[in-house]
């Protein structure tokens, strides 16, 4: 089974730190959708990342569905996800806050390294910023204070953990993640744990299998 993409996305991250959380093997392919077009073209062509192709061949994409398909798969996996409906409607309500905060820091991201600046259209660039706002301030007031969303480690946590820190690496300058202290401390732990610094977000590093 082959993780195609870079660490310094965080979706492809969020699959990476999930599969060695769980102790799934995977071999990642650190290519890149800029510099490596055509390698990655010969993965899928449609030029998603992540991109999981599986031990029959099967290109998958998007990092929900990746995840769906490793839970599906493998019994460690599911462990990442609680089967309690409390819990569980809880850890897909930040898990949904942590995927805005995605979208919305890549889309600002991109508007700034991709779009030529006579081109950007501020109102968009205004929404784009304070959808992300309201996303990080919706992580910090919902995010436990102390410990994990639900009990251990989970991949609800995985997500907010990768989302904040895709904001703070990437457009840093323009968002302080810093101010929204509970989720900086929440995020503090998460990167401290041995998935995490074994998946850094950094453009070109090969996650291992397993940690």
């Amino acid at each position: 089974m082959q993780l195609v993409g870079m660490l310094d996305s965080p979706y492809v991250r969020r699959v990476a730190v999930a599969l060695i959380a769980a102790s799934v093997p995977f071999d990642h392919k650190p290519i890149s959708l800029f510099r490596h077009i055509d390698e990655f073209a010969r993965l899928n062509p449609l030029l998603k990342a992540p991109t999981l192709v599986t031990d029959d061949g099967v290109a998958l994409m998007d990092s929900t569905l990746i995840l769906d398909y490793c839970a599906a798969t493998f019994p460690t996996m599911r462990v990442l996800s609680p089967s309690n409906p409390g819990e569980r409607q809880r850890a897909l309500r930040l898990t949904g806050l942590a995927l805005v905060v995605m979208e919305k820091a890549v889309q600002q991201h991109y508007e700034r390294a991709l779009r030529p600046a006579d081109k950007r259209h501020q109102p968009w660039v205004d929404r784009i910023s304070g959808q992300l706002g309201q996303g990080l301030a919706a992580l910090d007031r919902e995010l436990p204070t102390v410990g994990w969303i639900a009990g251990g480690l989970g991949l609800a946590d995985i997500a907010a953990a990768c989302a904040a820190g895709f904001v703070a690496g990437t457009i840093g300058d323009l968002v302080d993640v810093g101010r929204y202290q509970n989720l900086d401390a929440f995020c503090a732990r998460a990167e401290a744990l041995p998935a995490f610094r074994a998946a850094p977000a950094v453009d070109g590093v090969t996650a291992p299998v397993a940690v």
